[in-house]
C-alpha cells in the first residue's frame, strides 16, 4: 500500500490523480482511495487542491465491523433528544446488542421541515416542532459542517457514518467537510430506518417531563407524564431545551453556567466572497468561506457556522422572541454567503448566580429583537455602514436579506447589550483588513444570533454520568460538553461506550 501526497490546479479532474497513481506504481491501480483533500489558498496567483491519497496493484477487502453483544437481561436504556449526540449514542448503542428508546419532544425530519416552512410562511410558531426541536437536532437545517476543533479519536467514526447512512462520500475526507441540509434530512431518515429496523424504538412528540432518582440512582423517567423504569439515561437535550434544564435543576442536578457568545448573522453576495478569497480563480473553485478572529475590542469578535451561498433562517423556539441561525444546502449555491458574528458573553453579564441566568440573558435579547423588529417574527436589520456610523438604515443596497419570515429595519443596539455593539464596531474594521468584502456597507446584519451554544452546562463525572446521580449521562452540546455536530455526535458515541461498559 503506497500513500502519495500530490496536487490538481482549479478545474483539473480527480481523474488525473489514478494517471499520477499509476505512473507511480508502474502498474495499473487496483485500489484507490482519497484520505484527504484540502484547498491551498494562501498564495491567490497559485491555488491548488492537495490530495493524500492511497492506492495499491492489489485490491482491499473491506474490513466487516465487529460489534459486541450483550450477556443477560437487557437493560431499559433511554435516550432523550435525536439530534447529533442522541442519534450517534443510539447507533452505538445498538451496535452493542442494547435495544433504547429514543425519546424526541418534536416530530420526525419530514414533518418538522412542513412545521418549519409553514411557520416562515405564515408566522404560527410550533413550540414542539421547529429549527431547535425535532428530528436531527438543530443541525439539521444548518449548513452541515462536520469540521471540529477536537481531536476525538471518534471523528472518523462520526465521518465514516454520516457516509455509511448516505451522506457524500467526500464528507470523509475532505479538510473543511460539510453535508448540507437537504442531505442531513435524508442520512437522518436513514438512521431512523436502521434504528427501528435493528430493535431501537422511537417515540416521537414525546418529553421528559421528570426524572425519579432513589438513593442517588436513576429509577424511572417520566414522558408526557407516564412513568416508565429505566436503567439508564443519556441525557441529549440539545442547547435550547430550557424547560428541561428547569425541570432536572429542580430535581437536584448540579449545573453550572457557561460562557457563549451572541450578536448577529451578516450577509454579503456570495460572489464578493469568493472575489475576496481567491481572486478571479474564485468561478473555477467551490463557494467560498471564512473564519475570522478580532481581538480588536474589549471582548473577542468572530465569525462562527459561516454558509457559503445559504439563507439566514427563523430559528425561534419560543413565542414572542427572534432567533436567527444560518442554513445552505450541498450545493451552496444561493445569491448571499452568512455568517453569525459573534461577542464573547461572560458570566459577568449576567449578573446573578443562578446557574440559568444565561438563559434568561439569551431570552432578554430575543424578546428585545422581536419588539424591535414590530413583531410577527420578522427580524430586525441593519445595514452594516449604518451601524458602524450609528444611524439608522432606510433602504438596502446590492445585499438584500434572505430571512423568509421578512424584516424591519431597527439598530442592532435596539437588543444587544452595549458592550457586544462596541466589541463588533472596533472587529469589524479589524476583520475587514484581511478579508476586503467583509466590511463592506451595503452588508446586511440580521439580529439575533443567541443560540451559539448552551449556557448552560450540566455537570458529570470521568464516567459521563451525572455528579451524584448514577446512571444518567449528560452529553452533547445542550448539556455544555460539545460545539457542534461532529463534537456531539462523537460525544454520544462516548456516553454509548459508558453504558456498555456496566453490560459486558
Amino acid at each position: 500500500m503506497l500513500t502519495l501526497n500530490l496536487t490538481l490546479r482549479p478545474g483539473e479532474s480527480e481523474e488525473k490523480l489514478l494517471a499520477l497513481c499509476a505512473k507511480k506504481l508502474h502498474a495499473p491501480v487496483k485500489h484507490f482511495r482519497i484520505l484527504k483533500k484540502s484547498l491551498d489558498a494562501r498564495d491567490k496567483g497559485d491555488i491548488k487542491w492537495v490530495y493524500a491519497v492511497e492506492c495499491s496493484q492489489k485490491r482491499e477487502t473491506p474490513q466487516k465491523r465487529e460489534y459486541e453483544r450483550i450477556k443477560g437481561e437487557m437493560p431499559r436504556v433511554f435516550v432523550v433528544g435525536a439530534g447529533p449526540a442522541g442519534l450517534f449514542c443510539t447507533l452505538r448503542l445498538i451496535r452493542h446488542g442494547i435495544r433504547p428508546i429514543l425519546i424526541e419532544r418534536g416530530r420526525p425530519v419530514e414533518k418538522r421541515e412542513e412545521d418549519i416552512l409553514a411557520f416562515q410562511r405564515t408566522g404560527v410558531l410550533d413550540t414542539e416542532s421547529n429549527v431547535q426541536f425535532g428530528e436531527g437536532g438543530a443541525g439539521a437545517f444548518s449548513d452541515g459542517k462536520l469540521g471540529t476543533q477536537t481531536n476525538s479519536p471518534l471523528n472518523r467514526e462520526v465521518l465514516e457514518t454520516f457516509v455509511e447512512f448516505g451522506a457524500p462520500e467526500e464528507v470523509a475526507y475532505l479538510g473543511k467537510p460539510h453535508v448540507g441540509s437537504d442531505n442531513l434530512k435524508k442520512v437522518v431518515a436513514n438512521m431512523r430506518s436502521y434504528i427501528l429496523g435493528h430493535g431501537g424504538r422511537i417515540f416521537y412528540e414525546s418529553r421528559l417531563s421528570d426524572v425519579e432518582v432513589r438513593g442517588g440512582k436513576l429509577t424511572a423517567v417520566y414522558i408526557n407524564g407516564t412513568r416508565h423504569e429505566a436503567d439508564e439515561l443519556v441525557l441529549a437535550i440539545g442547547h435550547s431545551a430550557r424547560d428541561t434544564f428547569e425541570m432536572l435543576l429542580a430535581r437536584g442536578f448540579r449545573m453550572e453556567q457557561k460562557e457563549f457568545a451572541a450578536g448577529v448573522r451578516i450577509e454579503h453576495l456570495q460572489e464578493d466572497i469568493g472575489r475576496a478569497q481567491y481572486g478571479e480563480a474564485f468561478s473555477l473553485l467551490p463557494p467560498a468561506d471564512y473564519k475570522l478572529v478580532s481581538h480588536a475590542g474589549e471582548r473577542a469578535a468572530f465569525s462562527f457556522c459561516m454558509c457559503p451561498g445559504g439563507v439566514v433562517i427563523p430559528s425561534t423556539s419560543e413565542e414572542g422572541g427572534v432567533v436567527t441561525n444560518g442554513m445552505s444546502n450541498f450545493a451552496r449555491d444561493g445569491v448571499n454567503a452568512n455568517s453569525a458574528l459573534v461577542v464573547q458573553v461572560k458570566r459577568e453579564d449576567f449578573k446573578s448566580e443562578h446557574p440559568l441566568a444565561g438563559v434568561k440573558f439569551q431570552r432578554e435579547m430575543e424578546r428585545a429583537a422581536y419588539r424591535a423588529a414590530g413583531g410577527g417574527y420578522r427580524a430586525p436589520v441593519q445595514l452594516l455602514g449604518d451601524f458602524l456610523e450609528g444611524r439608522e438604515s432606510a433602504r438596502f443596497g446590492e445585499v438584500l436579506p434572505s430571512y423568509a419570515r421578512g424584516t424591519s429595519f431597527a439598530p442592532v443596539d435596539a437588543y444587544l447589550p452595549p458592550v457586544l455593539c462596541r466589541s463588533l464596531r472596533a472587529a469589524i474594521p479589524d476583520m475587514g483588513r484581511r478579508l476586503s468584502a467583509f466590511n463592506g456597507a451595503d452588508a446586511v446584519l440580521t439580529g439575533v444570533e443567541s443560540r451559539t451554544s448552551s449556557p448552560v452546562r450540566i455537570l458529570r463525572g470521568d464516567d459521563m454520568q451525572a455528579e451524584g446521580i448514577e446512571g444518567v449521562y449528560p452529553c452533547g452540546e445542550g448539556c455544555g460538553y460539545a460545539g457542534g455536530i461532529t463534537s456531539a455526535a462523537a460525544d454520544g458515541i462516548r456516553a454509548a461506550y459508558a453504558i456498555a461498559k456496566k453490560y459486558f
